[in-house]
């Protein structure tokens, strides 16, 4: 995780990254294609969001309700979407939000925007599926953009995330993808905590960094 930080951090590499995300950059999957903005958190740049996709690809999602808890780009949403699901997407970003609206009306998918800190607008819902690709580096995010990346110097993500969770997983099935690079063990103990456990269903590496895919379930 400390070598992350440091690549991220390094100064050429953030000039490198602020030039080439100075504007909104196209991604595609599957013959969907979106723009994402400078302040959103970029797929281009992490394994996660390819895995992720991969895996829901897989899922037979036709009439199913399916949450993206933090959904940034939208992609996974819109993919979802695409294959039948009624889909919510939520997100802190407004900025996010926004563009996921044009990129849905674009690629002629629907789905249902909500600005919320993870399920504080959502309650009294239900859903089959939970996908959340959380931030995970234990530093304090200094604006929106960062929050896609860290989670706060104690986890306070984890620690409020794994509160509400608990209340959605009788109907859920939760999936969150975790890397190699963040503490793991860490955060299974924060769920720990709230009677939660994890179970792994995808281990996949690409090139030096292995991620995780966890189900999320109550003990």
């Amino acid at each position: 995780m400390r070598a992350f930080l440091k690549k991220i951090s390094h100064p050429f590499l953030k000039l490198g990254l602020r030039l080439y995300y100075w504007k909104p950059r196209t991604f595609c999957y599957d013959n969907i294609s979106i723009k994402v903005h400078p302040e959103v958190f970029p797929p281009q740049m992490t394994f996660s969001t390819k895995i992720l996709l991969d895996f829901i690809n897989d899922l037979d999602l036709k009439q199913k309700t399916f949450l993206e808890l933090g959904c940034g780009s939208g992609i996974i949403s819109l993919l979802a979407a695409k294959k039948g699901a009624d889909v919510t997407s939520s997100d802190i970003n407004q900025i996010a939000l926004d563009y996921l609206a044009t990129n849905a009306s674009k690629n002629k998918l629907q789905l249902k925007i909500v600005h919320s800190d993870l399920f504080d607008k959502l309650k009294n819902q239900s859903f089959d599926y939970i996908i959340i690709n959380p931030p995970y580096y234990p530093k304090k995010p200094k604006n929106i953009k960062e929050q896609a990346w860290f989670c706060g110097e104690n986890f306070e993500y984890f620690e409020k995330l794994f509160v509400q969770l608990p209340s959605y997983l009788a109907t859920a099935n939760c999936y969150m993808i975790l890397s190699q690079d963040c503490d793991v063990e860490k955060i299974k103990a924060i769920g720990l905590k709230k009677a939660l456990t994890f179970e792994v269903v995808l281990e996949k590496k690409e090139l030096v960094e292995t991620n995780y895919i966890f189900k999320v379930v109550s003990l």
